[in-house]
């Protein structure tokens, strides 16, 4: 089953001004290499949450997302840049 990306607009224009990157952005990268993997997500208190790893640029960025069956839906939750994660899937990376 296909799923559709949905994300809040308000959020998105919110992660434009502060951290320099857009759900759709990351959207469009989700197909690519870029996608670094999809976990679950680390924290315990979001056990119904996944998280997508993705690359945007130099930035690894941490994208939390439900996934609502009933509406074929995935919606992404935010993105921050996460500096263990991307120690973690990309080896020997020395930008910051």
């Amino acid at each position: 089953m296909a799923f559709d990306i949905s994300f809040s607009e308000e959020k998105n224009q919110l992660l434009k001004v502060t951290r320099n990157v857009s759900f759709e952005q990351i959207k469009d990268l989700l197909g690519t290499d870029s996608l670094l993997a999809d976990i679950v997500h680390p924290n315990e208190r979001y056990p119904h949450q996944r998280m997508y790893v993705v690359k945007v640029g130099h930035t690894v960025y941490a994208v939390p997302y439900v996934i609502n069956t009933q509406k074929s839906e995935i919606f992404l939750k935010t993105a921050y840049p996460s500096r263990a994660l991307k120690r973690k899937y990309i080896q020997g990376d020395t930008h910051e």
